[in-house]
């Protein structure tokens, strides 16, 4: 019998697959990343091989290739003769993440006060609902991911998707730098306010204005970073 022709134009519609499935080896990236990131592997910790693949539950060679993955982001650091370590993140090192945030968030956003329409108006102020939602519930890894939703968001309604890019590559020490500053209570007083003054500034389709209120959200994250690392250092 032969199928029916609404059957056969609906086929390639039922087949089609929307998203590629992840691989084992991104998956286990995002978790050792995530768990970097969150502290639950603390700076200057060894990061032994077996016991890796024990609480990932994957083979050593997918372990290796997030190892070096992790090191080309800057999160790990491997010691001749001793192994992998979680890299520790110095004062300077944080400045420099900062300071180059800050030319290309500031840029970002005062190109987005001149180019943002509704849609990307509301996509950011959905993302800073999520941030003062997840402060709220003391949620941090929800603050993280919105935080960078916001900032995407931010970004590709700028016209800036190279500047994202290299955003993106600096994103593991990034998010390692807001997880040291989001958990602090200062930082929850300060950053959804400062980060409302930017989407206001670019509703408002005042650039000049966006780029200064960046850059003095930063400022303030980079203070507070800097206080958090020199308590932490011997």
């Amino acid at each position: 019998m032969k199928p029916l022709a609404s059957e056969a134009k609906a086929a390639p519609g039922k087949l089609r697959i929307e998203q590629a499935p992840r691989t084992l080896r991104e998956i286990a990236l995002e978790r050792m990343r995530t768990a970097i990131v969150e502290f639950h592997f603390k700076p200057g910790q060894r990061l032994v091989e077996r016991d890796v693949c024990e609480q990932l539950g994957v083979s050593r060679s997918v372990v290796r290739e997030v190892i070096r993955h992790l090191e080309a982001e800057g999160l790990v650091h491997t010691i001749p003769h001793q192994g992998p370590i979680v890299a520790t993140l110095d004062a300077e090192t944080a400045a420099q993440i900062y300071e180059l945030r800050a030319l290309l968030e500031s840029a970002a956003a005062q190109s987005a006060a001149t180019q943002a329409n509704a849609a990307d108006i509301a996509r950011m102020s959905l993302a800073l609902d999520a941030i003062s939602d997840a402060y709220a519930r003391k949620d941090f890894h929800d603050v993280l991911s919105a935080t960078n939703s916001f900032y995407e968001a931010m970004f590709m309604c700028a016209g800036k998707p190279v500047a994202w890019e290299m955003v993106q590559r600096l994103n593991g020490r990034i998010s390692w730098l807001r997880s040291l500053t989001v958990s602090s209570a200062e930082r929850g007083a300060t950053g959804p306010l400062q980060m409302r003054q930017i989407l206001e500034a670019i509703k408002a389709g005042d650039g000049p204005a966006a780029a200064l209120a960046c850059r003095a959200h930063l400022a303030t994250a980079g203070e507070i970073a800097q206080r958090l690392i020199n308590l932490e250092s011997p």
